[in-house]
Parts: structure tokens; C-alpha cells; sequence
């Protein structure tokens, strides 16, 4: 027979370890009598023949059909109360388990009307914690019968369910609210995934305390990045090509040379931005910033430079602090000339 334990207790912080079974393996013969000593911010959940029996708080317990009642058709009178019986013990932490960290590992996609190819990129990254909440709902559902579970078991299983709520808040914020209005919504936004996920933790016996977005961005995915994802149609992705190889242009030292070899002999980079921004104004949706047949303006703002090159408003602002693209700094806005966007294009 099995060691009979009279004591049973875990007194181990469980500082990353949400779960500990007792014994970790194989199957522990108690004694009616034997002792429980549970600690604060610990539970203990009584397994038998694959059964949850019970679950205890805080404090000493003693093993007896008084204090189980389940045990009493398992076990009965027999032997004066001191008859053996296997069984398992799961010690289960109630604390919570703060500063978990979460990120996008790839961008979400979101919408942004009225601006460049009306989507968006986002990334972000930031922290979360949580409680368990019903421990032998948690060990039932999670932990089965592991000897040890800890938060790095359950860790991706949380991060999915939470991206998942993240992008579906992400969604209807940006059905009335532009990407850069999402800056100042972080909280709102943290609100909102909180009260969407507390359904899923708590079917798994959990509940979600906090979800923290600590920064939200715009991705910087290059053009074939977008194309690998079917975001780009080949006519926007060949403008967004020749965008990107005009930008790199300007960061050589030796000019275009060496690129304009490379596309094929002949045709400047000039020649290949006005011709994609050509395609653009003919390709554009009813509604966007180059919409078919219009006119450059005599002034613009960077974003509106933007729209006509089909780049990133960011694009632009490099082009302009490198010197490589002229600009007039009225306050602290810019604007840029027909003709200083033209010879940028040509350059």
C-alpha cells in the first residue's frame, strides 16, 4: 500500500504556478482523520476515482464524511472512521497573477476610411492579470490531472482569446472613429476588451482583473508585406513599389543611378511615380483623396501630399526633414507647393 499521509499541505509562495497536485503523481491513500492545512490565497480541491468531492478554503481541515459529504456513499462507517481511501488534492492559488504580458504578433487589420488605401495596421502591446475565480471549475476545464500547471501552460491560450477580443473592440471603434482618434482611446479600448472576454475566462473558472494597452501603433509593413497579406491589389501595389523605390533613391548617396538601372534601362524614377500616380487618380474609389480626374492643388498638406503619391503621411514627413522634398513650416504645420511636389517627383 501506498504511503498514508496525516498531514497534507503545500506551502510553497506559488508565485508563477497556479496549480499543484498532491501527490504529483500516482495516487495518495488519506486516512479519515488526516489533516488539511490550506493556506491564505490558497484553495484545496478533493479528487476521487476522477470526481471532485470538495473544495476547501483557508485554514485546517480534517478528512471525515462529516466535512465531504460525498464521502459518505463512497466510504461509510467502515473500520471506525480510519479506513484509507486514494485519492488527489489539488492546492489551487487564488491570487492574482498580475503584469502577464500580451502583443500583437502579427498586425490587425482595421478600417480607416478616407484615408490611403482605407485600412490600417495596427500593433500593440501591454499587460494583463487574472484570478481564478472557481477552482474546481479551473482544474476541471485546464489542468486535468498534471502534477504542476503553471502560467506559462496557459499563457497562449489567453493571449488568443485576448488579440481576438482586442480586434473585434478595434473594429466597431474604428466604424466611427479614425485611426488616429484610437491614440487617445487606449482605456476605453482596454475597457471594452475586458468586458468581452469576462464570458470566456469565466467558463474556464478564471476571471480577467485588468487588461492594460500600454502602446498602440501604426505597423510599418512594407508594400510586399501588404501584398503577402491580399491587402493589395497589383495596380496599388506597383504605385506603393514605386513610392518605396523613390524614397530609397533619396536615401542613396548616388541618387537614383543605381536603382533606375535596376528597373530597366531608360525609365527614370520621375517617369515611374508620375505614371503610378496616373494609374492612382484613374484607379481611386469614389471618395478617396485622388478620385478620378482630380487636380493636384496649388498647396497641400503632408497628408494630402500623401494621398496624391499614394505613400504614407509619414513618407512625406521624411522627405521633408531630410531636406529632399521642400516645405513651408507655417506654426507648427506644413505645406507643400504643386510645383515643390513636382520637382520632389522628378528629382
Amino acid at each position: 500500500m501506498a504511503r498514508i499521509f496525516d498531514v497534507i499541505e503545500y506551502p510553497n509562495e506559488m508565485r508563477d504556478e497556479i496549480v499543484h497536485r498532491f501527490p504529483e503523481t500516482g495516487i495518495g491513500d488519506y486516512r479519515i482523520g488526516s489533516q488539511v492545512i490550506v493556506r491564505e490565497s490558497q484553495a484545496a480541491v478533493f479528487f476521487r476515482d476522477g470526481n471532485a468531492l470538495d473544495v476547501f478554503g483557508a485554514g485546517r481541515h480534517t478528512i471525515a464524511t462529516a466535512n465531504i459529504p460525498k464521502l459518505i456513499d463512497l466510504i461509510g462507517k467502515a473500520f471506525n472512521d480510519r479506513t484509507p481511501f486514494p485519492a488527489e488534492v489539488y492546492f489551487v492559488s487564488l491570487k492574482e497573477f498580475a503584469n502577464e504580458k500580451w502583443g500583437t504578433p502579427q498586425p490587425i487589420i482595421v478600417r480607416n476610411p478616407g484615408m490611403g488605401l482605407g485600412v490600417a495596421l495596427l500593433q500593440g502591446f501591454g499587460t494583463y492579470s487574472f484570478q481564478v475565480k472557481d477552482p474546481q471549475q479551473f482544474v476541471t476545464q485546464v489542468v486535468g490531472a498534471q502534477g504542476s500547471y503553471r502560467t506559462a501552460d496557459i499563457e497562449e491560450r489567453l493571449k488568443t482569446m485576448l488579440l481576438s477580443k482586442l480586434q473585434d473592440a478595434l473594429g466597431e471603434t474604428t466604424a466611427a472613429k479614425s485611426v488616429v482618434d484610437l491614440i487617445g482611446l487606449t482605456e476605453e479600448i482596454g475597457a471594452a476588451v475586458r468586458a468581452k472576454s469576462q464570458d470566456d475566462f469565466e467558463a474556464l473558472g478564471m476571471v480577467l482583473k485588468s487588461f492594460y494597452i500600454g502602446n498602440l501603433k501604426p505597423s510599418s509593413k512594407s508594400a510586399q508585406e501588404l501584398r503577402d497579406m491580399g491587402m493589395l491589389d497589383m495596380a496599388t501595389y506597383t504605385q506603393l513599389q514605386a513610392a518605396d523605390a523613390m524614397r530609397d533613391a533619396a536615401q542613396n548617396e548616388g541618387g537614383g543611378a543605381g536603382l533606375t538601372a535596376g528597373i530597366g534601362a531608360g525609365m527614370g524614377i520621375g517617369n515611374i511615380m508620375g505614371q503610378a500616380l496616373q494609374g492612382g487618380f484613374q484607379n481611386a474609389a469614389p471618395g478617396g483623396g485622388a478620385a478620378g480626374g482630380a487636380k493636384m492643388p496649388d498647396v497641400m498638406t503632408p497628408a494630402e501630399a500623401a494621398q496624391f503619391m499614394k505613400v504614407t503621411e509619414s513618407d512625406i514627413m521624411d522627405a521633408i526633414n531630410d531636406g529632399s522634398l521642400k516645405a513651408k513650416k507655417v506654426g507648427k504645420a506644413f505645406r507643400i507647393s504643386k510645383d515643390n511636389l513636382e520637382a520632389f517627383m522628378n528629382s
